[in-house]
């Protein structure tokens, strides 16, 4: 049994360079999962350093105690507490000093008069506290604040903003505050807590900006005498805290705020790295099957003599195994080193992209490291398993045969297993997505989808080969049909290496439908619910920007070019125990400028009581028209409100409205999320917009959109991630190249004889290369296609699946600008691709071909 590992290694050795591609696949796909798993690591170690180092002085946090969170937020929002509590805090023994801890949302417009931030991270604004050890950020220049009107702010701000020390600018509360900035500061020692923009103001200005009402603050931060810890303290303070009030270690607050970033951004941020390293890796799964499966069938004749020199069918398996091993642990191990490469690249790469993540060196795991190698090893093993095992079934007999060509894959057992897969995948889907709208059976019938399509492949290919390559007889002649025939040759190897490229392309498409589908989406949303002629808004999403200010809707709505200007602003409360968002406007004014559908009930008369809700949330919470509805807001209050209407569509106008007057009592810093503008009659879009332009420009001068180009910035952030899609998906392509490249060297080591005579009877280098590469863009055009196919399945699937799973109505939609070059990037690929091998087959000698056994 000791000579088949070394059988297998010897013949590794001797013929190392079909092995090349099958390394590569396992090299990029463990590469790209170490690289993320070592950067996800090292990204919290930095966190975990840079907010304890940032917050070590505070031992004690006072905050409220109830938080309400909305679905979809991973923070919630909670009660401000009165600074008057500092006083007694401060006389609690063990406590050194104590000071409260003013935030809220705080935009600053850069020298060149655009806002700074606000695209996810948030744009804070808070009291600069003086005790240098309470206080997180540190300063850097200048000094601190001690007049009205004066600022620091976060040094990464003011490089990105150009702003410099001197400089007057203005900072968004949303209210425009005009600022002059005397100092810089950094956090944890960095110019920033990543993209988090900060501006420190007078405690004065804090809270006449950025609260409701004065004497409230977000929490109060404590630090201890020496010699008493923080759990101490804290049991201390316990006593003295009023009702709805709680303290917690300093530490336990910084661990808070590692885990909103961890939950926030870096469990979707590696989440979605993982997931194309999974993608890249079952693309590199069907090469390397291949692969083995082409030299098993190439080496009939060799491991036929062995069986009959004396091996068993265990020794052939095993040799062919033992070479499998050998690939799978050097290209998982040169795999590891290339992830560490990536990780290191990234975090270089990241500042220079504008995306500050804290510095600090790489975290390597021995979790992080043995995961890949693992995954690499198994799925190198596992694409070979069946190759080997068919290798030791080689009879002794083969030996006196030519050396056999994989003709397996087209029989009719797997058409008729495929055939049945499709029709489950079918009910499946239609179940999940029809009968009984539910991810789930969808998510199912698309898995069973992929394999189905896998299992079909090489019954399909003849067919789909033939029309494909028809028009290559009369375009390319002799040269094309010779490439057809030869895609043809074996159908379970052309459906093999199509399938790696299918998956790529599946995915391209897959992303590229739900993209145009969301884009199309939010246009039938604003073109159905928005009735006005042109909105305002701030270019933000996630937790930046600051808003608009509460006063800019009165103003616009005073100009004579105006017929109605509704703001639409949001809070929080609990409904039922359940944290919900409320629209907060006013209701008459809505009902003009929003298509808000069938409205049961009176929107004019919510008052400071009422409340309207839409229909599918009435229905879920068992609310009608003159209905007691309980809610608590953060503030500890709560209040009985009566539904005073049910309205249909909520796409824009959000499940609850309650009015501006309700809403005050309870609310923090107060502003405007959207303003929707309609004109009068006979006001032309472009004389209207203008009026309301010259309004903004005094409220921080936001920008001001047609309907239209709302509705298409309102979905730019979709183009922004399909680009980040393509370029990860790039890999999972170029593993696909290195398939079919890898198959056509193969084929052509295979074809040596056949080749030599062709060259022989008259055909040219040219018209030789031509042939190979003709074959290649006919095995890719097999896998674009059923890609295509598959992942424009796959997005309708997606997209009627989050139609049923949500109250929004989601349009489906299919790009065909964008699909086609999807489609014309994969024969380009497979064109990309024929070009090694066909210039490795042109340079055959001919006579050593012809000669070739």
């Amino acid at each position: 049994m000791n000579a088949s590992p070394r059988l297998g290694l010897t013949s590794l050795r001797a013929h190392g360079r079909r092995f090349a591609g099958t390394f590569l696949a396992v090299f990029l796909g463990v590469a790209f999962l170490a690289g993320t798993l070592v950067m996800g690591d090292t990204l919290r170690a930095s966190f975990d350093s840079m907010f304890g180092g940032a917050t070590a002085g505070t031992d004690a946090v006072v905050r409220g105690a109830d938080v309400i969170t909305t679905p979809g937020e991973s923070q919630g929002v909670r009660r401000p507490v009165g600074t008057s509590l500092v006083a007694a805090v401060e006389k609690v023994p063990g406590v050194a000093v104590a000071a409260p801890d003013i935030q809220g949302a705080g935009q600053l417009l850069g020298s060149d008069g655009k806002p700074i931030g606000g695209q996810g991270p948030p744009t804070l604004a808070g009291n600069w506290i003086a005790d240098p050890k309470l206080n997180p950020y540190r300063l850097a220049e200048g000094r601190a604040p001690a007049r009205s009107g004066e600022v620091v702010v976060n040094r990464g701000t003011a490089e990105k903003g150009g702003l410099r020390i001197g400089d007057t600018t203005v900072l968004r509360t949303p209210d425009p505050v005009r600022v002059t900035i005397v100092g810089l500061a950094t956090f944890g020692g960095e110019d920033g807590m990543a993209q988090v923009t900060f501006t420190g103001m007078t405690r004065a200005d804090a809270e006449r900006y950025l609260t409701a009402r004065p004497g409230e603050a977000t929490s109060i931060v404590v630090r201890a005498d020496p010699g008493v810890g923080q759990a101490e303290l804290v049991h201390r303070l316990t006593p003295v805290l009023p009702q709805g009030v709680e303290a917690i270690t300093g530490q336990e607050s910084a661990r808070e705020n590692t885990d909103m970033i961890a939950s926030r951004f870096l469990t979707v941020f590696t989440t979605f790295l993982l997931v194309f390293s999974g993608v890249a890796l079952l693309v590199a799964t069907f090469s390397i099957h291949n692969t083995f499966a082409i030299v098993v069938a190439q080496r009939t004749r060799e491991n036929a003599l062995l069986r009959a020199l004396g091996a068993s069918r265990r020794q052939v398996t095993a040799a062919a195994l033992t070479e499998a091993s050998a690939v799978a642990v050097t290209g998982s191990a040169a795999g590891l080193a290339g992830g560490i490469g990536i990780a290191a690249g990234l975090q270089a790469l990241f500042p220079a992209i504008e995306f500050p993540f804290p510095e600090g060196d790489l975290v390597i795991s021995g979790l992080s490291l043995g995961i890949p190698l693992a995954v690499g090893v198994l799925v190198c093993l596992g694409s070979a398993l069946l190759p080997a095992v068919r290798a030791g079934r080689t009879a002794p007999l083969a030996a006196l045969r030519e050396s056999a060509v994989d003709t397996s894959g087209a029989s009719r057992p797997r058409a008729v297993l495929g055939a049945a897969l499709l029709v489950l995948a079918l009910a499946a889907t239609l179940t999940g997505v029809l009968v009984s709208p539910s991810v789930w059976p969808a998510g199912l019938g698309a898995v069973l989808a992929l394999v189905a399509f896998v299992v079909l492949g090489p019954a399909a290919s003849g067919t789909a080969v033939r029309v494909l390559g028809g028009p290559l007889d009369r375009l390319r002649g002799v040269t094309g049909g010779l490439a057809r025939r030869n895609a043809l040759r074996s159908p379970g190897r052309t459906a093999a290496t199509a399938s790696a490229l299918m998956i790529g392309v599946a995915v391209v498409s897959l992303f590229t439908v739900f993209g145009a589908s969301l884009k199309a989406t939010m246009d039938q949303t604003v073109s159905r619910s928005f009735a006005g002629d042109v909105a305002v808004s701030t270019p933000s999403f996630g937790a930046g920007g600051s808003g608009l200010s509460p006063r800019l809707a009165p103003a616009i709505g005073a100009l004579p070019e105006v017929d109605t200007a509704v703001g639409l602003g949001r809070g929080v409360a609990e409904v039922g125990r359940e944290g919900r968002a409320l629209t907060v406007t006013d209701p008459a004014a809505l009902a003009r400028t929003f298509d808000l559908g069938t409205v049961r009930g009176d929107l004019r008369a919510l008052g400071t009581d009422g409340l309207a809700v839409t229909r599918a949330e009435a229905d879920r919470q068992g609310l009608h028209v003159g209905d007691p509805a309980r809610l608590a807001f953060t503030d500890g209050e709560r209040r009985t409100f009566t539904v005073r209407a049910v309205y249909g569509q909520s796409e824009l106008a959000g499940d609850y409205v309650i009015t501006r007057a309700a809403w005050a009592p309870h609310g923090t810093q107060d502003a405007d999320t959207l303003i929707a503008v309609s004109f009068k009659d006979g006001v032309s879009t472009a004389r209207g917009k203008a009026a309301v332009e010259r309004v903004a420009a005094h409220y921080g001068n936001p920008e001001v959109q047609t309907r239209a180009a709302y509705a298409a910035s309102s979905a730019g952030g979709i183009d922004m991630m399909l680009t980040l899609v393509y370029a990860l998906l790039a890999l999972a392509v170029l593993i696909a190249l290195l398939g079919i490249a890898n198959t056509l060297t193969l084929a052509i080591h295979e074809r040596t004889r056949e080749l030599g005579l062709l060259r022989a009877v008259g055909q040219t280098r040219s018209q030789l290369r031509a042939m190979v590469r003709w074959e290649s863009v006919l095995v890719a055009a097999f896998g674009t296609a059923g890609g295509l196919v598959l992942g424009s399945f796959l997005g309708w699937v997606l997209v009627r699946a989050s139609d049923g799973a949500s109250d929004s109505a989601f349009a489906f939609a299919l790009p065909p600008a964008r699909l086609t070059v999807v489609a014309l990037v994969g024969l380009a690929a497979g064109a990309l691709a024929g070009v090694r091998p066909a210039r490795r087959a042109a340079r055959l000698d001919v006579l050593r071909a012809v000669a070739t056994e």
